[in-house]
């Protein structure tokens, strides 16, 4: 048998060598695969974007977010407008005209919107006040010891007569911010005297007193 010529043996040694490198690079592909593991990216969502936190560590809140929103009209209709002193009535009401020995006085307050539209009024505690005289003598006024005043922006009906939900009492006493745990103030004499009980509410003052008397 006749012997392979050297180009037959080349030709052999080339195809050898050129599937060495196919297996070389197959198996280079398959170790890239399993390393780099391409198709993580494509099975594997996406978290969505965190709030951008300031600089406290809290989420940092939407600027076009309103921290505090105001009601809004419905309708299309606008805002009512705040209250004009012409249009509105304040009154002092109390609960007696008379009051026997150990009897308090409550106190409260009439507001009524004779305007023709409808207006906004601060009625909180903090806008309230009543005061208490006799003759020219001021004997109590409810804010000299108030506790935890606050506001209260309501809105007032055409019309709308309103009154205090809750009285405030007068324990007959002399008030002074500087005698508010004093258990033992002044005591207002009684025996038929005259008191009278100015008003006022969101910066609106009642146009006359109301007399009581004490016995």
């Amino acid at each position: 048998m006749a012997r392979p010529s050297k180009a037959v043996y080349r030709r052999r040694r080339l195809v050898f060598f050129s599937a060495i490198i196919l297996v070389a690079a197959v198996i280079g592909v398959g170790i890239w695969l399993l390393i780099a593991q391409p198709w993580a990216d494509a099975a594997t969502p996406k978290p969505s974007p965190s709030p951008t936190a300031s600089a406290s560590g809290t989420p940092t809140p939407d600027a076009s977010a309103d921290a505090s929103p105001s009601p809004e009209p419905t309708d299309g209709e606008a805002a009512p407008a705040p209250c004009n002193a012409p249009d509105i009535a304040v009154e002092a009401i109390t609960d007696a005209d008379t009051y026997a020995a150990g009897e308090l006085p409550e106190l409260s307050i009439s507001l009524t919107n004779n305007g023709a539209a409808a207006c906004t009024l601060d009625v909180g505690s903090a806008t309230q006040s009543f005061k208490i005289t006799s003759g020219d003598d001021e004997w109590w006024r409810s804010s000299d010891c108030q506790e935890k005043p606050n506001n209260m922006v309501v809105t007032l009906e055409a019309g709308q007569n309103v009154t205090s939900a809750e009285p405030v009492t007068w324990d007959r006493t002399r008030s002074d911010v500087s005698t508010c745990d004093d258990e033992n103030r002044p005591l207002a004499p009684a025996g038929g005297s005259s008191y009278h009980v100015a008003v006022s509410i969101g910066g609106f003052e009642a146009t006359s007193s109301r007399q009581i008397l004490l016995y």
